[in-house]
């Protein structure tokens, strides 16, 4: 009992304040590993397909009232925000000086890679979209592009430096009482699964690296898989993976819209 008030007081004295260390003492909801889940960013979906339990939502273009209305129905959502890139159509894109503005982010027009090493000038913004995922009343985070230091980004990141970022996002979501996903970053999946609650991989099947998430699946932890049917995915390609990768997988167009197939 005196290690969880201890944990509990140097939440406090670490600045995330009273409520935020009530949240820590609360365990997140994850996802199961054989969840029945969508993923939506197209627009905000008017409704859930039928069968699915968690979906996944952009953070500023869902309303609150949406996310309220899916759980009343007892479906969880997930909010998808872009950590390792800046966007320049999102509202707060003024917030992002050209200081930590790298490469244009190939195939994304608009996008730019963050130098994560700047967290004094990142944090505050990221936080401030953790608090606002919670406040709409988002149950998890899905941060997109955690693997910079694979990429070419205009600034000499480090595996290190990576962990570093990933970790503290990981304890942000936590002391919001959300439960976090590592998205991609395959070759970091053994060193951060014990700071994610979940992992979400896009065309592992296509690009033949689903292997790599067997931390997670071993760790009773969900693996998330989306397939692209740009990539020629089909249901009977990739179900067979999913199923012997203990993965729970969907067929998507790349632009996320309405259209899926499940496994």
């Amino acid at each position: 009992m005196w290690r969880k008030c201890l944990v509990l007081a140097v939440l406090v004295a670490w600045g995330g304040g009273a409520a935020q260390a009530a949240e820590a003492a609360r365990a997140p909801w994850r996802p199961a590993p054989a969840v029945t889940w969508d993923y939506r960013l197209i627009e905000p979906p008017q409704r859930v397909p039928a069968g699915v339990r968690v979906m996944i939502m952009d953070l500023f273009d869902t309303p609150a009232a949406r996310v309220r209305q899916f759980k009343a129905r007892g479906v969880r959502s997930i909010c998808y925000l872009n950590a390792g890139a800046w966007e320049d159509w999102r509202p707060d894109a003024a917030a992002f000086p050209a200081t930590v503005k790298g490469r244009r982010y190939e195939g994304w027009p608009g996008e730019r890679w963050l130098d994560i090493r700047q967290i004094k000038i990142l944090g505050p913004i990221l936080q401030k979209r953790l608090d606002l995922c919670k406040a709409k009343g988002f149950d998890a985070v899905d941060p997109d592009n955690m693997d910079g230091w694979q990429n070419r980004t205009g600034f000499p990141l480090t595996r290190n430096q990576q962990l570093a970022f990933n970790r503290w996002l990981a304890r942000q979501a936590h002391l919001r009482g959300l439960s976090v996903g590592l998205k991609n970053a395959p070759d970091l999946a053994p060193a951060l699964v014990s700071a994610f609650d979940f992992t979400i991989v896009e065309s592992c099947v296509a690009q033949k690296w689903c292997h790599l998430t067997k931390p997670f699946s071993d760790a009773g932890k969900a693996v998330l898989a989306v397939e692209y049917t740009d990539n020629g995915m089909t249901p009977e390609k990739v179900c067979p993976v999913a199923q012997r990768r203990s993965m729970t997988a969907i067929v998507k167009r790349r632009n996320l819209n309405a259209w899926r197939r499940g496994c």
